[in-house]
């Protein structure tokens, strides 16, 4: 059987029914620490030297690392951004997102909102009539947390596909493959369910039922989940937060629920949800299972981590978003990137942080701590700069009109000025502008239509101007290549202009196509004439 995760990686009213609707207990008001507390790598028991191997790595072998912080005893020993990206910035997380949906359900647990054996189809009565499989009836919230609803593959292509955009409805039809409980199966349908269900039984978004339990005492701010067309967080996918919210969640669960001295969540929901429930190992690919972090068992939404992690287990998101619990070493790491191998960053992990965490305090290496904060401030994305990249741009200010396109695009203008040059597209009476920087990234914003690259089209994004960090680069004297990193996201665009006589050609490569194939950019090659 294929892996229906890498599956995903490749694709990436109020009813209350059965019992009278409980009040929703709010939270008393807690203290709010502004961020977690820093210290110097050696007090906490690890090295600089050893972290600096680990940047080092990262860079070595191109692991496509945006950010990382590393949390030991409590405190932050070392956190760096690869520039554009930084410390303020929310990145999107994809399904690091279903292991906060997973701590909701245990809140709402918690507060006797829910059970664990409540059937999925109690919440939603009028759709009995669209179940084509009896066994269907049977699923209940235990299933979908530990990804055993029956169904034979995701169904997420089922959600976004819907005709009526009714979600809920798409994943009841479904036909399954397997008796609920029984079988895992990596599905996006299953989380997106559980926040369909939370709002079911609460009349608010599961984003807002966490903001007074969970964002607001943990200190996260700023939460943007994007929602179904009818207004419901995916859960699944869609939450973006910030690299410190991902440490500080990790570090709760490293706490066991309790966060400033208050038991927030229990205790005993943690070990539960972080334990094995199901095996996932018949995965079909050739990878050992000693040798696959994938294939080492699933809890609620969460992975357990194979043996050299020495009982490490994890949040993890498409492109390398994590958020690692090391229990044994009283550790979490936190990463953002754009990865296109899983195995290349969680062995970084495993084989240069791991190793190096000491169960003492070690003396005081003010050289090697020197050198680690020189880096950490010094991290940037290189812009990708061809032999040709000092061809004098000065001359260039050329003005295009674009043949019939799909996309409604008219007249495209390329006009340099100092080390600058200014991409303009117009679209009826729409005018947009990218400005790029010829020796370093600039830094600008954009709503440009078809931007940024997202795997999940069919989701509507919660915003359409972003930031952007663009750069551009001769690659020879009739092909100029533009570089678009949206740094609130994972990915980027290149944007290729091929200059022949008096015409132009500009083509559009977002960066998801170079990890999943099968998402050819879906925007037409744009054919021009100098005006």
């Amino acid at each position: 059987m294929t892996s229906s995760r890498r599956i995903f990686l490749w694709q990436a009213g109020l009813l209350v029914v059965g019992s009278a609707m409980p009040s929703l207990a709010v939270p008393a008001a807690l203290e709010i620490k502004a961020s977690l507390p820093r210290s110097d790598p050696e007090s906490q028991g690890i090295s600089s030297s050893a972290i600096l191997q680990f940047i080092g790595e990262a860079e070595k072998q191109q692991a496509g690392l945006h950010s990382f912080m590393i949390v030991r005893h409590g405190h932050v020993v070392a956190e760096g951004w690869w520039f554009p990206y930084a410390p303020g910035i929310s990145h999107q997380l994809y399904s690091l997102s279903k292991n906060i949906a997973s701590t909701a359900i245990g809140f709402a647990i918690q507060e006797n909102i829910l059970r664990l054996d409540d059937k999925v189809i109690s919440f939603f009565p009028e759709l009995e009539n669209v179940i084509t499989d009896k066994r269907t009836a049977a699923i209940t919230i235990r299933d979908l947390l530990i990804m055993a609803s029956g169904h034979g593959e995701d169904t997420l292509r089922l959600l976004l596909g819907h005709p009526e955009g009714n979600w809920a409805k798409a994943f009841l039809a479904a036909p399954l493959t397997y008796e609920p409980g029984t079988r895992f199966v990596y599905n996006s349908g299953c989380t997106y369910m559980l926040s369909a269900i939370l709002q079911r039984r609460t009349g608010i978004t599961m984003a807002e039922y966490l903001q007074p339990r969970f964002f607001k005492p943990l200190g996260i701010t700023d939460v943007v989940w994007d929602t179904d067309p009818q207004g419901i967080n995916v859960g699944a996918v869609g939450l973006w937060l910030k690299t410190e919210d991902i440490a500080r969640f990790g570090q709760f669960y490293l706490q066991k629920g309790s966060w400033n001295g208050k038991q927030l969540l229990s205790g005993q929901w943690i070990e539960e949800a972080t334990s094995f429930k199901i095996r996932n190992d018949d995965t079909g690919t050739p990878t050992k299972k000693e040798d696959d972090d994938i294939k080492q068992g699933y809890g609620y939404q969460f992975w357990m981590s194979r043996p050299v992690a020495n009982g490490a287990y994890r949040a993890e998101g498409a492109f390398c978003q994590y958020s690692i619990v090391m229990p044994e070493e009283d550790a979490v790491v936190a990463i953002t990137a754009e990865g296109i191998s899983t195995k290349r960053v969680m062995d970084l992990v495993w084989y240069k942080l791991l190793p190096a965490m000491k169960a003492h305090s070690l003396p005081p290496d003010k050289p090697a701590h020197r050198m680690l904060k020189e880096k950490l401030g010094s991290l940037q994305l290189a812009p990708p700069a061809f032999a040709h990249q000092n061809m004098v741009s000065a001359g260039i200010n050329r003005k295009y009109r674009l043949a019939e396109n799909s996309w409604g695009f008219t007249e495209v203008s390329l006009s340099a000025a100092g080390e600058k040059l200014l991409f303009t597209i117009k679209k009826e009476k729409q005018v947009f502008k990218i400005t790029c920087g010829l020796k370093d990234w600039h830094i600008g914003k954009t709503s440009l239509p078809g931007s940024p690259p997202h795997p999940l089209a069919p989701i509507k994004l919660p915003k359409s101007t972003w930031k952007i960090a663009a750069f551009g680069s001769w690659k020879d004297d009739k092909t100029f290549v533009m570089t678009w990193r949206f740094f609130e996201t994972a990915h980027y665009d290149i944007v290729t202009c091929r200059f022949h006589n008096d015409d132009i050609r500009i083509e559009f490569a977002n960066s998801v196509t170079r990890i999943l194939k099968q998402y050819p950019d879906p925007r037409p090659a744009l054919i021009g004439t100098m005006v």
